[in-house]
């Protein structure tokens, strides 16, 4: 059977594709429960060796429980462990989804490379590698997402999580603000497409990696009183991939409870 009758034989759940989704406690997992609650099929991407080099370390177990989340949830689901520093990944990931689940309505971009650095520490290798993960990939990942949609104009998403870590993170922020503008670039060149394109910045994120002060100093800076949390980027996609989130478009969106 050809990929084109495939996809007539797909049900009529729309397919969103969300990146760095290992963690059971990340922004990823909390943004693909989020919409496969809302009716969506979801599929993940995942890179533990990244997870491994970090203070939380990885846990295997975490992708299989999101999966099984997702699928309570009435989801169809799929997922990709992809090294997405490398530029075949983006095409090869499209590859997988489709296979598995048809083609991508939503393409939620919460995958990223963060290690602490400032001018001074921060080395080539590292420089270059944030940049590949952060901007090149989504680069790849939006243009191989326009190139294969063919969805009902008007219905295409296209999201993406950002910061403004810049001091003393330096090569995280700087890739962070190239990926901003390459996503809002997309909102004007896929308009004919209907696509909408959109960056959120949910803020300071309590996702396990925040101390007991930090989290203290965030609630007493942040005008709702309290840290955020992973949901309240997940309820803000939410509604950016519903038909009534349609009118938002190519917009840097805060959503941090006010932190000032």
């Amino acid at each position: 059977m050809a990929m084109s009758d495939a996809i007539d034989t797909w049900p009529c759940r729309p397919v969103a594709l969300v990146t760095g989704a290992s963690r059971a406690i990340g922004i990823g997992a909390s943004i693909a429960a989020a919409l496969a609650e809302s009716g969506w099929d979801v599929a993940t991407t995942f890179w533990r060796p990244y997870d491994a080099s970090m203070p939380w370390g990885s846990e295997s177990s975490e992708v299989q429980t999101l999966r099984a989340t997702l699928e309570s949830h009435g989801a169809r689901t799929t997922s990709v462990e992809a090294d997405l520093s490398l530029v075949e990944s983006a095409a090869q990931v499209f590859d997988a989804v489709e296979r598995g689940l048809g083609p991508v309505t939503a393409l939620v971009m919460s995958h990223c490379h963060s290690v602490d650095s400032d001018i001074f520490t921060t080395d080539v290798e590292s420089f270059d590698l944030h940049f590949a993960v952060n901007a090149r990939a989504t680069w790849l990942l939006v243009r191989e997402f326009g190139r294969r949609f063919r969805g009902e104009r008007g219905t295409g998403r296209i999201i993406s999580i950002t910061s403004d870590h810049t001091a003393y993170n330096l090569p995280y922020g700087a890739s962070k603000g190239a990926m901003d503008r390459i996503v809002l670039a997309a909102g004007w060149e896929f308009r004919e497409k209907g696509i909408t394109a959109n960056v959120i910045n949910p803020g300071t994120t309590d996702t396990g990696w925040m101390s007991d002060d930090l989290m203290a100093e965030v609630r007493r800076i942040t005008l709702a009183g309290r840290v955020g949390m992973p949901r309240d980027c997940a309820n803000l996609v939410r509604f950016l991939c519903s038909k009534e989130g349609g009118w938002v478009n190519a917009q840097l969106l805060y959503s941090n409870g006010g932190l000032v």
